[in-house]
């Protein structure tokens, strides 16, 4: 009898994306209209600190280095030296991903406590694997994550939540590619977690005052579904090990 040809072992990532979005369920009853999301730590070995986060059809992966040695004129006399790198799904990294990578440092400057580690250089490198929409707010969400999987001090936890208002007026919460599409503004706000402050905000088309006011105080309201999340998934992680 002729062998039948042995099935392909997946991949680690099809294994960890089949491992999330059977868990992302966990957050669609909470009530928020977010998409379902869902997280999974130290999944790869080699850096000091790792993240992958899922949200909807967008999934991100954040892998920290450091502090380690600053090389060269890296080196900051009173802080740590943050670098930030986004790399797209295909090709090479465009204005948009500089763009991203420029708000993203931004926000992380605003909350690490960098003083505490001084001509150290820290880099964060952020690995798009799907874009199904709201992709900045999931790199902040899995640039988090990463941090907190490394141990680093911060003042406070952060997350992104994206706003989409569309042409009949409504506003959307974490919108779909193809939401964003169809919307006439695209917001995007950095929340912390103390005061619910607003660290970084990303806007796309036009609105009104009123209508960005409307979107921060749905962003915000948001943030207390994200942050329960963090929660659960550092508490699911630890009690395994």
């Amino acid at each position: 009898m002729r062998e039948r040809a042995a099935a392909p072992l997946p991949s680690r990532r099809d294994q960890w994306e089949a491992a999330v979005l059977r868990e992302a369920k966990m957050a669609a009853g909470s009530g928020c209209c977010l998409r379902p999301f869902s997280c999974e730590l130290g999944l790869l070995s080699r850096p000091d600190g790792s993240a992958a986060f899922l949200q909807g059809d967008t999934s991100v992966l954040a892998a920290l280095y450091g502090p380690a040695e600053a090389k060269g004129n890296r080196e900051l006399p009173e802080r740590v030296a943050l670098e930030v790198l986004l790399r797209p799904k295909v090709g090479l990294p465009g204005v948009g991903e500089r763009s991203r990578e420029q708000l993203l440092r931004r926000t992380l400057e605003a909350v690490l406590l960098g003083r505490l580690h001084p001509r150290c250089g820290l880099s964060l490198s952020l690995q798009v694997l799907r874009d199904g929409g709201s992709l900045l707010s999931c790199c902040l969400n899995a640039a988090c994550m990463g941090l907190l999987d490394a141990g680093l001090p911060l003042a406070s936890l952060f997350c992104g939540v994206a706003c989409a208002l569309l042409p009949d007026g409504s506003l959307v919460l974490d919108p779909s590619s193809q939401q964003e599409k169809e919307a006439r503004a695209v917001l995007t706000f950095a929340i912390d977690s103390a005061e619910k402050k607003v660290l970084m905000a990303s806007t796309k088309g036009s609105c009104s005052m009123e209508e960005m006011q409307q979107c921060i105080a749905a962003a915000q309201s948001a943030a207390d579904t994200i942050f329960q999340f963090y929660r659960d998934s550092i508490r699911r992680r630890y009690s395994k090990s």
